[in-house]
């Protein structure tokens, strides 16, 4: 009576499974009611490819064979990028900046951005990474300048990156206090190789006017990114 029992219950198994299966075939060939727009991601008609693949004719954007060959400890992360951006700039006076490694960063065709008082009201500019080196070379090697990273914020989707950069601005990096502070927002992308700068705004602090938002600045008791 026990084995019985067993194939009885072995046998309801079985049908029970094969309606489960019946049920899944009749949902999946069951047809949508008139008008119902399709269960799967269609593109409608006449919709460009979302493939990222270059269109016809269009020309490559340059970065195979830069004219400044950048570290790869300086490209292998967002971050270390913006770092190495830091590192290249700042040093104490009558010391030479490594501006090949300041221009391996960036993307051929990358701007740097920001705004200043003229007149009473904010005039937005651009410079060229090679227009930034001519216009502060002799500053910042002159007098000495040193530009630190205090805290970051990252936000990163596929190839792309934003880094929000508080810094500090020094005329030496042996100085314990900083004279003024900012944020510079990079903008990078990712070649399937390196991170490259695709550009930078940033803006000083102004405390009366523009201070820089707590949640900018680092926890207090911490230090660094």
């Amino acid at each position: 009576m026990p084995r019985l029992r067993v194939l009885h219950l072995s046998r309801l198994s079985v049908l029970a499974s094969l309606g489960v299966v019946a049920i899944s075939v009749a949902l999946a060939t069951a047809q949508l009611p008139p008008g119902h727009p399709p269960t799967t991601p269609q593109l409608p008609p006449g919709h460009p490819p979302t493939a990222p693949e270059m269109p016809p004719g269009h020309p490559p954007v340059g970065t195979a064979n830069p004219v400044h060959a950048a570290s790869a400890e300086d490209v292998a992360s967002a971050e270390a990028t913006v770092l190495a951006y830091y590192a290249s700039i700042s040093g104490p006076a009558g010391v030479p900046r490594d501006w090949n490694r300041f221009r391996s960063l960036f993307l051929p065709d990358a701007r740097m951005y920001t705004a200043r008082q003229n007149g009473g009201r904010a005039v937005p500019f651009t410079l060229t990474p090679e227009q930034f080196v001519n216009s502060n070379r002799a500053y910042f090697e002159g007098a000495g300048y040193d530009e630190r990273e205090i805290t970051r914020r990252v936000e990163r989707f596929g190839t792309m990156a934003q880094v929000w950069s508080t810094y500090e601005s020094r005329r030496n990096p042996a100085d314990d206090a900083a004279y003024g502070r900012g944020i510079n927002a990079f903008q990078l992308i990712h070649d399937g190789d390196r991170w490259w700068i695709a550009s930078i705004l940033w803006d000083y602090e102004r405390p009366a006017q523009s201070p820089i938002p707590a949640e900018y600045l680092p926890t207090p008791g911490t230090s660094g990114p």
